[in-house]
């Protein structure tokens, strides 16, 4: 981070005050600015699309567009969720939770999109409170693999960024950028 960069991040913690939250220093900050620019990005198109338009199929083999953002929101859940576990003991409705996205997919579309805008900022408050030390401990995801919880900003960005091109209502691979490409 430059010397210009700080001096704005200083300027805006000051502007914000003292009750504001914000990244631990540790925090991959430039995977998580990608997450969060794909999040918007995929909002962005999610919210183009009419409700009726949700049933139609999207780029994604065999899928419906209800079926992708069950699936990308379901994603923020399971990483938020695992991110949790490392502050302490996950609630029994946590720690019991599997996403099935088929199911997810029938909700009706006022839902869905709630489902989205609720999961996503769910996970942005667990990468916010992630005490500084959290970010280099493993964490374990419900397919039985352990990236450690500075990974998941990428896999976010990854998934929302190619998912925001797949909803097939105008995204393209060149708006991804290029660190995720491929």
């Amino acid at each position: 981070m430059t010397s210009g960069e700080e001096a704005a991040r200083a300027a805006l913690r000051a502007r914000q005050g003292a009750g504001a939250r914000y990244d631990a220093d540790s925090a991959p900050h430039d995977a998580l600015l990608l997450a969060r620019r794909g999040t918007a990005y995929f909002a962005r198109k999610l919210n183009e699309l009419r409700d009726a338009d949700l049933d139609a199929p999207c780029l994604r083999a065999g899928w419906s567009r209800r079926h992708l953002v069950a699936h990308v929101s379901y994603q923020a859940r399971e990483l938020a969720i695992a991110l949790s576990a490392l502050n302490g003991p996950l609630a029994a409705e946590e720690a019991e939770w599997r996403p099935d996205a088929a199911l997810a997919a029938t909700l009706p579309a006022r839902a869905l999109r709630h489902l989205f805008e609720h999961s996503a900022k769910h996970l942005d408050v667990e990468w916010r409170d992630l005490p500084a030390g959290g970010w280099d401990s493993a964490i374990t995801l419900l397919d039985g693999t352990q990236p450690v919880a500075r990974e998941t900003a990428f896999l976010r960005a990854r998934e929302v960024w190619q998912a925001a091109v797949e909803l097939g209502n105008g995204g393209r691979v060149s708006d991804i950028p290029e660190t995720l490409r491929g």
